[in-house]
């Protein structure tokens, strides 16, 4: 087993955060072989960013990917620059609310994470909501690794909110979201 993930987004929405943390769930909880890698551009807070990470079973002998199997976009910007450079059959989750247009010919599973997130108190934890949602998505870890690998991260004050929103994320992830088929979608009102 070697799944290819890439998060991306602008900075300030937690995109390497989340990858850390899905690494740190694959390789401490669950048992399995993770690298993680990121990018970002210089203005930090704002600029665009992108996390990559690879779940093995087996030894990992070069960190980057050039296509993903699972590939998580957070802006418009992210999609159109990395929406292409995924596999045939791969899981490919956004956020309606901040990627506007796409057409590719994979599904396309809608999270609404930043409305998910806003309803939870603070828009901050969208990263942790789309983190749910690509494991109930892929299975790639468990839930519970996932879950310990949260709590872990995050400063005590905030456990319990990113529980929810992982939670939350699973949730959408498990069907209680919208997917579009095909994902033939050029534009979308806001």
């Amino acid at each position: 087993m070697r799944q290819e993930i890439r998060i991306c987004g602008f900075g300030g929405q937690g995109v390497i955060t989340g990858a850390v943390i899905l690494g740190k769930a694959a390789a401490v909880y669950d048992g399995l072989i993770a690298c993680q890698v990121q990018s970002y551009g210089p203005e930090a807070r704002g600029g665009a960013a992108r996390a990559e990470v690879i779940i093995a079973d087996g030894q990992i002998g070069y960190p980057g990917i050039h296509t993903a199997d699972i590939l998580v976009a957070m802006s418009q910007e992210a999609f159109s620059k990395y929406g292409r450079e995924v596999k045939p059959d791969s899981i490919i989750i956004v956020d309606p609310d901040t990627v506007f247009s796409w057409e590719v010919s994979q599904t396309v599973h809608l999270v609404r994470s930043t409305k998910i997130a806003e309803g939870l108190g603070n828009v901050v934890v969208a990263n942790i909501v789309m983190l749910g949602a690509l494991t109930a998505l892929s299975g790639v870890v468990s839930h519970e690794a996932i879950l310990a690998a949260t709590l872990a991260s995050v400063p005590a004050r905030f456990k319990e909110l990113n529980r929810a929103a992982l939670e939350a994320g699973i949730a959408a992830g498990m069907g209680q979201g919208d997917a579009v088929t095909h994902g033939r979608r050029a534009t979308a009102g806001r």
